[in-house]
């Protein structure tokens, strides 16, 4: 096997340290749903981005938000993709897998982003089931194969009898992913890592391997064209000035669990905190990677805007929990406005198809949030 870079080996390590810190926060054999995954009552504004108007100061903004998508759905580039097997790839291991037969997927992984691909690529309806992450309506019905949390079921994932698994190293026990390719199973192990950087290639990978090249090539140009002109609406949303641009940091929290990370440089959260046009604090305090949270860091970053996960927000029982259990939050202009923005644990880190539709949601709520009120009015 190559050597990797430093960073990326430290990053697919702390992914499935945040996966056990996840799994920390279900009860056994109680993993949610898509439905239990989403914001309650989420209503996305019908108004397309481009003609909202701004709020005059994001950084003096009071009161969270949640960001809502217009549509979480998946919608494929075809429903036939013209397809060629057996397909033979290396994957991120260095391993030569050969597919033969693609009529009962898995697609596993922490982010969801996997199975979003799959049914992107016109090939939704030979998915067999899902992990906890594929939180989209069109994989809603699917047997869930993962336990605890984000835990590989070893014997859920034998029932449904796959002819191929698509997963990486974010995602394990990694023994029951080795379990799968003693048993005879072709295991596809891609790339842990999710940026806006890297959606075509894992778009690229996931429609090699299933032998359909044509439809990865169409999605990745559909995809990149979305994301192009939604950053062209944020764009024109964004202060002109950037001394008056929110400065924003991803915080993931897990309060049952004990888990308070932050997530900085090569995260993948310091990818959508830029294409809003907003200042990554992470970066300024050059934060790499995901790692555990520290009062100082808080403070010296300063952030204006909080961005969390819906289900991290509610396990320390919304703001005020947050602000009362890790105080150094309500040191910061943050706390003291207030200002989280929180999205579906299944949407906001899905880097892939729905990548558009994710920076549209969080621009609507960083820019133009239909609650809260200006820093000088009670929200």
């Amino acid at each position: 096997m190559s050597t990797r870079p430093r960073l990326r080996r430290a990053l697919v390590a702390t992914l499935a340290a945040l996966a056990i810190g996840l799994a920390g926060c279900t009860a056994t054999g109680a993993a949610p749903g898509p439905a239990d995954a989403d914001p309650a009552g989420c209503e996305a504004s019908t108004t397309p981005l481009g003609s909202l108007t701004p709020v005059a100061d994001p950084k003096g903004w009071t009161g969270p938000s949640t960001a809502c998508m217009a549509d979480p759905g998946i919608t494929a580039v075809t429903d036939a993709p013209e397809q060629s097997l057996p397909a033979t790839i290396i994957d991120n291991q260095d391993t030569e897998v050969t597919i033969t037969d693609t009529s009962r997927i898995l697609a596993l992984d922490l982010s969801g982003s996997l199975a979003a691909t799959v049914f992107g690529l016109g090939l939704g309806d030979s998915v067999v089931g899902r992990d906890t992450s594929t939180g989209f309506p069109e994989a809603a019905d699917l047997p869930l194969v993962t336990q605890n949390g984000h835990e590989l079921n070893g014997e859920a994932i034998l029932a449904l009898e796959p002819t191929v698994i698509l997963t990486d190293s974010s995602i394990g026990p990694w023994d029951v992913v080795l379990q799968m390719r003693d048993s005879g199973i072709p295991v596809v192990v891609l790339t842990p890592q999710r940026n806006l950087d890297n959606i075509d290639d894992l778009v690229t990978q996931v429609a090699a391997a299933l032998g359909v090249p044509a439809a990865g090539e169409a999605l990745n140009a559909r995809i990149a064209s979305e994301i192009a002109a939604t950053m062209t609406d944020i764009e024109a949303l964004a202060p002109a000035d950037p001394a008056d641009r929110p400065r924003v940091m991803f915080l993931y929290v897990r309060g049952n669990a004990g888990i308070y990370y932050i997530f900085g440089e090569g995260s993948g959260a310091d990818a959508l905190i830029q294409a809003l046009g907003a200042v990554d604090v992470a970066e300024e305090i050059d934060w790499q990677g995901m790692r555990p949270m520290t009062a100082e860091a808080l403070i010296d970053a300063a952030p204006d805007v909080l961005i969390m996960m819906t289900k991290g927000l509610e396990s320390v029982n919304g703001v005020d929990g947050l602000l009362e259990r890790i105080p150094a939050v309500a040191e910061t202009p943050a706390g003291q406005h207030r200002r989280v923005i929180d999205m579906s644990d299944t949407e906001v880190m899905s880097f892939g198809p729905r990548t558009a539709a994710v920076l549209d949601a969080l621009a609507r709520a960083l820019y133009a949030p239909t609650t809260g009120a200006p820093a000088d009015e009670e929200p």
